[in-house]
């Protein structure tokens, strides 16, 4: 059974709401999942000043944290990130430098990693933010199996690198069913490329 680490940071929910379809999609294509989200770096009256944000950690704190393992455990890595100034949040990117000891090792090569992410507006910086999270992977030794235009589905959603979202500022613009297919199509390919090089 291929093994699927989704592995993310999310402030207000678009990116926790993301990982969670791509996990459920995960275990469809026949994978064995681990969902885990980042620790939040941010103080908490910068968490205390954003009403969504605030919720969203009440609503979370307790779930499993992402640890080194996971990322070692797995066949397969979906990261996901907010796009920040068109990069990567130092949340998730705290925990991935934290793996310098498994990447010496070589612990890190020879997966397969993709990445997701979500902006406010529809120009905030989603391409080069999953483009920066994949400098990452090179370093790795990882293979990036992004999406491409591999599903007549992707011309909806329209991102080749892997899936975004615009939120448009708010909670008001939810994921609907082109970003659902996305994900979908992103856990399933990921799922299927890992198994053929496990095998």
């Amino acid at each position: 059974m291929t093994k699927l680490s989704v592995i993310y940071y999310s402030s207000t929910g678009t990116l926790h709401a993301m990982a969670k379809r791509l996990a459920e999609a995960g275990e469809k294509a026949g994978a064995e999942v681990r969902l885990r989200q980042v620790p939040e770096l941010a103080p908490a009256e910068a968490i205390a000043s954003n009403a969504a944000w605030s919720q969203h950690f009440d609503a979370t704190k307790d779930e499993p944290k992402a640890t080194a393992d996971d990322v070692v455990w797995a066949d397969a890595v979906l990261f996901g990130t907010p796009t920040r100034y068109g990069n990567v949040a130092s949340q998730l990117k705290q925990f991935i430098d934290t793996l310098g000891p498994q990447w010496a090792q070589g612990l890190l090569a020879d997966k397969v990693y993709a990445g997701f992410t979500a902006s406010m507006t529809a120009h905030g910086g989603q391409e080069s933010t999953l483009l920066a999270l994949y400098n990452t992977v090179h370093h790795f030794g990882g293979l990036v199996v992004a999406p491409g235009y591999t599903d007549p589905l992707k011309f909806a959603d329209g991102n080749p690198y892997g899936v975004s979202h615009v939120t448009g500022g708010s909670n008001d613009a939810p994921l609907g069913d082109a970003q659902f297919a996305a994900l979908d199509h992103m856990a399933e390919r990921v799922v299927k490329i890992a198994g053929k090089l496990s095998a």
